[in-house]
């Protein structure tokens, strides 16, 4: 049973549940190591200073996370003149059935990485399991291609925290995929929010 379970079990109201939630993602969030946080604030800024395109990359609750940094991190900074390059490749939907239907789901994001990366971009992966597959070749691709990569992870962090050079590590149970994902958003939120000061 893991903790969301746990705190389910203890509770027998919404309140309850909520304040027990909190409480545990509060736990959760003081573990993320900021050494982490900041290497991976450092490898963005670097890639702006480069000119080096940002891709970001998940699936389900993790693609619409991909999104969201895209937005935050090319638009929400607010820096056009010298732009961070994000693109998230979870978006364009007549891509991705286009290579799952032809070529299979698992190559989503290394074909579309074989038409864009060049040396020296940066490419992300966020999953909760660190286990998909779709992740793991495009991951691996850009490794062997001269990017920089970094793993967004959770649990025990699966291959994505072992194959990306970087990581940032939500410390979450297995199953637990509501802290895991929060623990993703709020560090979009937080390095979005760091970026567009930083840079001013």
């Amino acid at each position: 049973m893991n903790n969301v379970d746990k705190i389910f079990a203890a509770t027998d109201n919404c309140v309850d549940f909520a304040d027990k939630y909190f409480e545990y993602l509060t736990s959760v969030l003081t573990q993320i190591n900021r050494s982490e946080v900041a290497k991976f604030a450092e490898i963005l800024l670097d890639a702006r200073e480069r000119g080096a395109s940002i891709y970001f990359m998940g699936n389900g609750g993790s693609a619409a996370t991909a999104s969201h940094f895209a937005n935050d991190i090319a638009i929400g900074t607010r820096s056009f003149e010298k732009p961070f390059r994000v693109v998230s490749l979870c978006d364009n939907q007549a891509v991705l059935t286009a290579i799952g239907n032809d070529n299979g789901y698992e190559n989503i994001f290394y074909e579309q990485l074989a038409v864009l990366l060049q040396e020296g971009d940066v490419v992300i992966g966020i999953s909760a399991s660190g286990n998909s597959e779709n992740l793991i070749r495009g991951i691996d691709y850009a490794n062997e291609n001269g990017a920089t990569t970094i793993g967004l992870t959770a649990f025990d962090g699966g291959k994505l925290r072992k194959n990306a050079q970087y990581s940032v590590h939500i410390p979450t149970v297995k199953g637990e995929y509501g802290p895991a994902e929060d623990g993703h958003m709020i560090l979009d939120h937080l390095i979005g929010n760091y970026l567009m000061r930083v840079i001013k």
